[in-house]
């Protein structure tokens, strides 16, 4: 993958330009764009800050879920199976866009696959069971290794979308943040309040940080297998950050999330950070380094543009359940979140949260479609 400086000096083409550098280190930043973008090209932009034709969309668990033609998959494989054959993966993570369009394409996989090349055996039934949860320093051990095996079929996966989309949408991969990925290895069925992880993060909190440290190196190397494989996006999520005050989220899981983006290389992919009921924390999820912060239905969206969206572009954040409501309901929040959007440095247009299996897939077309209408130059907070 080529340095940062060198595209920006040598007057290379636009898909050389797009090859992932920061913000902060542009020295010729791409200018308006002309013509139509490539809706990979229209991603990047706006992860980058970068002046698009409208706001790039894509959802948070859009593939699978709400389609006839994933239920059918599910018949007759279990979710493990789907996420550990790359042909079927690559088939789930296309069926949406096939559909409806986005300008990103998730791959089909899960945040905790990369557990089971450590020792933590994982089931779905049909949420997330560990037979044997990590509950002291003495468990540490497991927390290493590879996660080469477990990830092999998501990578192969990416490579085949590559294949298949080209420019038509940006690949997104994607991992579990330590503190997250922590929280659900030391308890068997996760609790509501992740009760287990919390206490100890208070009785045994050098224990909880040695954790995290093991974690952020999972959480790392699961994404530079993805960078490797082609990935044009990367997003972490951190489901269970929210219930982190601000001083604690700093001391534990956003210093382990920053210690992941410092861990991947310079001329990585743009990162997206999404903690779920995080509209405390905006101010410190933009300060850990990555380029996108994605934020929860519940954040004011017109507030968190004044507050972080000269700094980082901005990801959301519809609440999930206003997808059941009628086109007309949709395109109108569509719109609104469009036109705040615009004043940010970049806005890509989703949910604050992922897809509900009861949304209609007619709610999902009516917010794609109201997103790929939403016009207006967008980009570095014009």
């Amino acid at each position: 993958m080529a340095g940062l400086d060198s595209p920006r000096s040598s007057g290379a083409p636009l898909d050389q330009l797009l090859s992932f550098p920061t913000l902060s280190t542009q020295k010729n930043p791409i200018p308006a764009p002309e013509g139509a973008l490539s809706q990979r090209e229209r991603m990047l932009r706006a992860c980058l800050g970068e002046p698009v034709d409208r706001p790039p969309v894509w959802l948070m668990r859009q593939a699978g879920r709400v389609l006839p033609e994933y239920r059918a998959i599910k018949e007759r494989s279990s979710f493990l199976e789907m996420c550990g054959d790359p042909e079927i993966a690559t088939d789930v993570s296309l069926q949406p866009f096939r559909r409806f369009g986005m300008d990103g394409v998730v791959v089909f996989s899960d945040i905790l696959l990369p557990l089971q090349d450590l020792g933590v055996k994982l089931s779905f039934n049909p949420s997330p069971v560990v037979a044997n949860p990590i509950e002291g320093t003495g468990d540490l051990d497991r927390i290493e290794g590879s996660v080469e095996k477990s990830m092999a079929s998501t990578c192969q996966a990416i490579r085949l979308l590559k294949r298949e989309l080209g420019d038509r949408a940006a690949v997104i991969g994607f991992a579990g943040a330590p503190w997250t990925l922590a929280a659900y290895a030391c308890e068997r069925s996760l609790s509501r309040d992740i009760a287990v992880l919390s206490q100890a993060s208070y009785a045994q909190p050098r224990f909880v940080q040695e954790l995290l440290d093991r974690l952020a190196k999972v959480t790392a190397d699961t994404l530079q297998m993805q960078i490797d494989a082609g990935a044009d996006v990367l997003q972490i999520f951190d489901t269970w950050a929210g219930m982190l005050s601000a001083p604690r989220f700093k001391e534990f899981a956003g210093r382990a999330l920053r210690d992941v983006i410092q861990l991947l290389p310079a001329d990585r992919p743009p990162v997206i950070v999404f903690a779920r009921g995080a509209a405390h924390l905006v101010e410190e999820l933009a300060d850990l380094g990555a380029e996108v912060v994605s934020l929860d239905w519940r954040t004011d969206f017109a507030q968190a543009v004044e507050r972080i969206g000269q700094r980082v572009s901005l990801q959301g954040n519809l609440e999930p359940t206003a997808l059941a409501g009628s086109a007309e309901q949709i395109t109108r929040s569509v719109n609104e979140l469009a036109r705040i959007g615009r004043g940010a440095r970049g806005h890509i247009l989703n949910l604050g949260h992922g897809l509900l299996p009861s949304i209609p897939i007619e709610g999902v077309a009516a917010f794609v479609k109201a997103a790929q209408n939403a016009g207006g130059y967008s980009g570095t907070g014009h």
